[in-house]
């Protein structure tokens, strides 16, 4: 018996997304950089897809010379009517795009909790709800949603962010038991903090929320449950997306890959 999409012999572990289209949210920064970098290096056309022009248009030219392209897309997620048409006709969806602020729950503003859940929640459903005809269709498709660790585990003053990762893990397996039929795997990537610019605005409300000073943050509050003491680096969470985008993964469903440095053994 073959396993479907494999790669033969020794090159079996190597991701080759020549012919394929991807269509990576949040592109412009952090994880969503490294893994639009990442899967073009494979060969995919990535569609990039932020509200920073700028941004976009710099990764667009740090991706010359790699195997596949960057097409840079402006898109405000808070459209979703224009997020679901911009997944129509992609192979791989990564849903990364997401926002933080850090209040106690009596002081979080509404408006805020609503863009929150609109963004990190709303926006991945509309974006595979507009990419599944096509992965139906040739019987084939990958999504991967960037949750966290906090999809796993919850953390006070978050509750916009937490309750978004929560959904997004329950979209993820809904995504993967009804895409099973059809070729299409659906997991979550679950990174603790990661070196990011999300991460590093964090610092200043969590010394207020938690009254400290700042730079006691990065180890009394944001390492605090992880056994290994650092930061991820972007690139390390798009060597896990890439590895759920190949064809050794193609039995790889309706799960969670868990990069927490040990956070959730406790």
């Amino acid at each position: 018996m073959t396993v479907p999409n494999a790669l033969p012999g020794p090159h079996a572990h190597l991701l080759d997304l020549s012919g394929r289209t991807a269509l990576v949210t949040g592109a412009a920064g952090g994880i969503g950089r490294a893994c639009t970098l990442r899967l073009a290096a494979a060969g995919a056309k990535v569609r990039a897809v932020d509200l920073d022009a700028p941004g976009l248009a710099e990764l667009a030219s740090q991706a010359q010379g790699l195997a596949g392209t960057v097409e840079p897309h402006v898109l405000d997620l808070t459209d979703l009517d224009a997020a679901e048409h911009a997944a129509a006709g992609t192979d791989v969806l990564v849903n990364n795009a997401g926002l933080q602020l850090v209040r106690p729950i009596e002081e979080f503003p509404p408006d805020v909790f609503h863009t929150v859940l609109t963004v990190m929640l709303e926006a991945p459903f509309r974006l595979i709800r507009g990419a599944l005809p096509h992965m139906y269709g040739q019987g084939w498709g990958r999504i991967v949603n960037v949750s966290s660790v906090h999809g796993l585990r919850a953390s006070a003053f978050k509750s916009a962010y937490v309750a978004a990762k929560h959904g997004l893990e329950g979209l993820s397996k809904t995504a993967a038991l009804e895409g099973a039929p059809h070729g299409v795997t659906s997991n979550c990537v679950n990174p603790a903090y990661v070196r990011t610019p999300l991460v590093e605005r964090q610092l200043t409300d969590q010394a207020q929320a938690h009254g400290i000073p700042e730079e006691r943050v990065l180890t009394e509050v944001l390492l605090q449950d992880s056994a290994v003491k650092r930061l991820i680096e972007p690139e390390e969470v798009a060597e896990a997306v890439a590895y759920l985008c190949g064809p050794h993964a193609s039995f790889v469903t309706g799960t969670s890959l868990v990069l927490d440095g040990g956070w959730t053994a406790h």
